[in-house]
């Protein structure tokens, strides 16, 4: 499974959202400039994420987007599949042997696992200070 700029950059634009969660509608503008990110290309990624009822806009001048609900009630996978389709690590599988069926099935399970338990919340206060050793196993 590969997550595209769409995915990506589409996150992005939810973890800020979720960042100033309860401050008020942010602009997109703004979310484009914090992220060194093109203006043009998240407005294209807002109206899906519009029409799946996940944010909300508020017009006029101190206008912008808002999440819908809670960071702690929306998930990354909530998110990836608005924006880049159902969560499926290779095309076609009823075609391969029941070995790598199965494992391409426990990948995918496990993909969406990592994604529906991950929320917004998750993301936004992940503080990426944890070292290599964190995740190092030693025999």
């Amino acid at each position: 499974m590969k997550i595209s700029t769409k995915g990506r950059y589409g996150l992005t634009i939810m973890i800020e959202l979720a960042r100033k969660y309860g401050e008020g509608p942010i602009s997109l503008k703004q979310i484009a400039r914090d992220n060194d990110l093109s203006e043009h290309y998240l407005e294209q990624l807002i109206a899906p994420l519009r029409n799946a009822s996940l944010v909300k806009s508020v017009r006029g001048a101190y206008g912008g987007y808002m999440l819908v609900n809670e960071p702690w009630n929306i998930t990354a996978g909530d998110v990836i599949r608005v924006l880049e389709g159902p969560i499926t690590p290779v095309e076609g599988i009823e075609d391969e042997e029941p070995a790598k069926q199965a494992l391409w099935l426990r990948i995918r399970d496990a993909v969406k696992d990592v994604l529906d338990t991950t929320t917004l919340e998750d993301l936004k206060n992940h503080s990426g200070d944890q070292t290599q050793d964190e995740f190092m196993f030693y025999i």
